[in-house]
Parts: structure tokens; sequence; C-alpha cells
């Protein structure tokens, strides 16, 4: 056999495990590990792992991970959702659908601080789904709306897939972070839409509006927001003041989230080895999709399979858009069956190179490199919310669980329409990926 042979049938041998449910990162460090035999030899493998893994986690700039993973550890434990929720309803509460577009808001902000689409999900799930019930939204609304606004976490900077494209396509950071912006506000502002036309259509699914407030009570609640606005401000403002590098930012941040949730009394009792234990379980695992990531695609590199997709493409004349609609279908597919961080890790290898030797409306390698990142993290985002796996709706369901699962996903589906409207308009509009970094970069 060839070695692209050898490398489809060990892809093919990969998705088997997982959907028999074999964890992400043993799947691709077994399937890349026997393909590397294959191809090379036990030795060769022996000597790459002797030092590849090494090589890869004492890189300085993956130091954020585990400290985003902290920070929104902290954030969780210090109640700060319930104060992002709090402002946001004293704000739009009273408009029809109101205090869900409140819950999509206050999602945004937490993610701005957590970087965690399942932390972000979880979180506000526990604070607004019990305020949504008791002002009678109807179920599939309610929990729809949170299992969309939580993938707010994994667009909304800092976010922890955003750092591992950066590192993976060799792209600053920074940058990345600033070019997320936009398309997260898109975001929220696409499914507070939503949320108002779902209303408009079925009265009874919004429940009565809560009274209005005054402006005196409205600014009450955005005081008690201060350490996320703080803390916000500290991180990001940090980095493009040029005060901080990203690792440096994302070490502030967990000190000063750390601070508001001792606080609060969120640290009390277990809380503080809750937040570590948490911390450690959530970069081993990350850490380990990344060792079996960065060995299916050493394996992949030797099988030639990568290059030989990307002549092949070439070879047959596929226009840009073509090529890049078959890419964003594959990874529809792929949200079906894993999370983003695999996708990211299994996948931008492959893809990134096939993008950037394409023209695609005259960008350069830097800003085509961007726009692909925010492109393919969106259509990442539809994989939380989408059957069968749609990790959003597992966790909302595991919290409420006298929702069905059906009534979530079916909640979802108008949700799934604006993103795809919204993946159409990145697309074609590659300014609105850009808009931010050439403003301010």
């Amino acid at each position: 056999m060839s070695g692209s042979e050898i490398g489809l049938l060990m892809g093919a041998v990969m998705m088997v495990m997982l959907a028999m449910r074999v964890q992400i990162g043993i799947a691709m460090f077994l399937t890349g590990a026997a393909g590397y035999v294959w191809v090379s030899g036990l030795d060769p493998l022996l000597a790459y792992l002797k030092n590849a893994p090494y090589g890869r986690f004492s890189l300085y700039d993956l130091s954020v991970v585990p400290l985003f993973l902290l920070m929104g550890q902290f954030a969780t434990h210090g109640g700060l959702s319930r104060a992002l929720f709090r402002a946001g309803n004293a704000f739009i509460g009273h408009w029809k659908g109101g205090m869900a577009m409140a819950g999509v808001a206050s999602c945004a902000g937490f993610g701005a601080i957590c970087g965690s689409s399942l932390a972000t999900a979880a979180t506000m799930s526990h604070v607004v789904l019990p305020e949504l019930k008791r002002h009678q939204y109807k179920p599939g609304l309610a929990a729809g709306s949170l299992a969309a606004g939580g993938t707010l976490g994994i667009l909304i900077p800092p976010s922890v897939p955003l750092v591992i494209y950066a590192i993976l396509a060799e792209q600053n950071i920074a940058k990345l972070f600033l070019a997320a912006f936009v398309p997260g506000i898109l975001a929220a502002v696409g499914y507070m839409v939503v949320i108002s036309i779902v209303t408009r259509l079925d009265p009874e699914a919004g429940g009565p509006g809560t009274p209005k407030h005054t402006w005196a009570e409205r600014l009450q609640t955005v005081i008690e927001t201060w350490p996320v606005l703080l803390i916000f401000t500290v991180v990001i403002g940090g980095i493009y003041g040029g005060l901080f590098t990203p690792t440096e930012a994302a070490s502030i941040g967990a000190l000063a989230t750390g601070i508001a949730a001792w606080k609060s009394g969120g640290l009390k009792d277990k809380g503080l080895l809750e937040c570590i234990y948490g911390t450690a379980k959530g970069t081993g695992m990350m850490f380990l999709i990344l060792l079996g990531a960065d060995t299916l695609n050493s394996f992949m590199a030797l099988s030639q399979l990568p290059a030989e997709a990307a002549a092949w493409v070439t070879e047959m004349g596929f226009g840009p858009f073509t090529v890049l609609f078959a890419i964003l279908v594959i990874y529809m597919l792929l949200g079906c069956v894993m999370d983003s961080l695999s996708m990211i890790l299994l996948t931008i290898p492959i893809f990134l190179p096939i993008v950037l030797g394409m023209d695609y409306f005259g960008l350069g390698l830097e800003d085509k490199a961007i726009w692909f990142g925010m492109v393919a993290l969106v259509v990442m985002e539809i994989g939380l919310i989408t059957p069968p796996v749609g990790m959003n709706v597992y966790i909302i369901n595991g919290i409420a669980k006298d929702i069905p699962m059906a009534t979530i996903f079916r909640g979802v589906l108008p949700f799934l329409a604006s993103d795809i409207i919204r993946i159409v308009l990145l697309v074609m509009v590659p300014g609105i990926s850009l808009f931010a970094l050439r403003v301010f970069g």
C-alpha cells in the first residue's frame, strides 16, 4: 500500500474508534502511532516520542491554556455569572423575550473571562434556567438560547481554541483575539434577534416580561459586575496596550479572578481545591488531545497524505470557494462526533495549507489565515449544538433533566439558522473578521 492509502485507512480506523466512544486523544494517538510504525518502523516512532512531546508541552505559548482554564474556574466559583445576568436583565429584561436575551448577553460576558464554551453553558444554565422557568418561558426556547449562548465562550476572547489555532497556524495570539471581537458580537446580536423573532411568532414562548428597572437600579447592577469589567479591561487592554504578553495577561487575569472569587466567598471550604482540580483535569485532557493530534499529524506527514491531497485539489482545478465549501461541510460533519479543540488539532495542519495556497479576495497569507480561523471557529461552534453529540445540549440536559433532549435540539434550530447566515457573511465579507484588526491592530 502507498503512504497515502495507509493514511486514509488509519483515518477510517480512527473514526471507527470514535464511534466506539474511545476518547479522542487516545484514538488519535493509537492510530497515529500504529500508522507511524507501519510507514517507518518502531524505532523511528520511539525516537519521535522521546523528543516531540517535550518539545510541544514546553512551548511557552501553551502556558496560557491552564491559566485561562484557572481563570474560568475562579469565575465559575466566584458567582460572577449571577451578577452578569442581573445586569443584563436590568437593561433588557422588560423586552419581549428580554430575559432570554439577557441570558445570551451574560453568556458573552462570562465567555470574556472564561474562554470555554462548555463551562459557559454549564455555569450560565445554573443561573439563568431557573429564572426562565419561573417566568414561564417555554422549555425549548429557554434551553436552546442557553445552549447557543454557551458557544460564545469559544469565540469571545480570551478563547482557548483560539490560542491553539494561533499556535498551529503560527499566527499572533493577540491579533486573533482582536479579530474575534466582531464575529463574537455579531453572534450574540444574531442570537438576540432570533429570540425576538421566536417570541413574536409565538407570544407564549417568552412568558411575561419583567418590570422595567430605573436607571439607578441599572447602574447598581453594572457596578456589581466591576470584577468582570476590571478583569476584562486588564487582560485585553494589557495585551493591546503592549503592557503584557498573552501569557502574562492570562496570569494576571487568573490572579485577579481568584481574588474576586475569594472576596465573594467562592473559595471557601473545598472551593480552591475544586478550582485547582478542575484546571488540572481540563489541562490534562487538552494536552492528551494535543499529544494524540501531534502523533497523528506526524504520521500523516510521513504518509504524504496532506501533500497529495493538496496536489490533488490543485490538479482537479476546483475553485477556491468549492474547496472552502467542502471544508466547511467536513467541519459540520465532524462537529457531530467531536469537540472543537479536537477538530482544530486534527484538521488545521491539513486544511490550512490548502486554503493558504488559494486566492480569496486577494488576501495576504496572514489575513487569509486569520479570516479562515474565524470562519472555521464559527463552524465549529455549530458542532456544540447539533445532534447527535451537541456537547452544550448534553450539559444543559444534565442540569435540566426535566427538559427532554429532543426539545432542546428543536429549541436550537432557529439559532442554527442564525449561525448559517453568519457563516455566509463571514465567508463572503472577510472585512467582518479583519475589521477590528485593521482599525486597532
